[in-house]
């Protein structure tokens, strides 16, 4: 199960004013909010970095412990469902009140989309926007064949470290010369395309490990690559 915070903050960025003007505090450098919620009986704790990082837990007000519960896939039944919703609606809130949004969840993706908007005059669109597991995935497509020369997604980075790591990151997915293939894994940050043939397309960690130029030379490979 991926954490309620990070489905509901993944493509938002933090507004410093509103964040102060909702109540947050600041202590050193972090922004801290307390709020409760289900008449009192809960409050849940958000922290939120200079880097907009959200860690955040729920206290039961009665006995000053941690509810768990909430955290666990298993866990079930009417009361524990019921907080877990009244807890998306205080976070819903939070993020309509103190953020914006932005087309992906990295600071990376949202500077290559705009530059490929700036080089190759494409904005993404978002075949599976209505499914509430792929809804993030945005597409980059030739405006003459309507072909894909770029995807950025949104996964657990278990999907390619295969390591348990459930923490979402953004990856790109971009066409390759066969030929290459083999070299371009070898780089830190590249890996063999998730989703998609590991002998022609490959996936782009886009969490500053390769810098924009690097990957922007990738994509302009895909794109020579996908015009007919």
């Amino acid at each position: 199960m991926i954490p309620i915070k990070e489905t509901v903050f993944s493509r938002k960025r933090w507004i410093e004013s509103k964040m102060l003007a909702y109540g947050f505090h600041k202590a050193n450098k972090t922004y801290i909010l307390e709020k409760p919620f289900l008449d009192g009986d809960f409050k849940t704790v958000l922290s939120v970095t200079p880097k907009g990082q959200v860690t955040g837990k729920v206290i039961d007000t009665i006995t000053q412990d941690e509810y768990y519960q909430l955290r666990q896939e298993t866990a079930t039944g009417p009361y524990v469902n019921r907080v877990r919703s009244a807890y998306r609606s205080l976070l819903t809130d939070i993020a309509d009140s103190c953020c914006s949004d932005v087309l992906f969840a990295s600071s990376q993706a949202n500077r290559l989309t705009q530059a490929i908007l700036d080089h190759f005059q494409v904005k993404p669109d978002f075949p599976w926007e209505h499914s509430s597991r792929y809804q993030s995935y945005g597409a980059f497509r030739h405006t003459s064949n309507r072909k894909w020369f770029a995807l950025i997604m949104n996964v657990k980075r278990e999907v390619l470290d295969r390591d348990g790591n459930t923490s979402l990151i953004d990856i790109l997915n971009v066409k390759i010369p066969p030929a290459q293939g083999d070299e371009l894994r070898q780089i830190p940050g590249i890996y063999p395309a998730y989703h998609m043939n590991h002998k022609t397309w490959i996936s782009v960690v886009l969490d500053e490990t390769l810098p924009d130029e690097k990957i922007l030379e990738l994509i302009d490979t895909s794109y020579q690559l996908t015009t007919t």
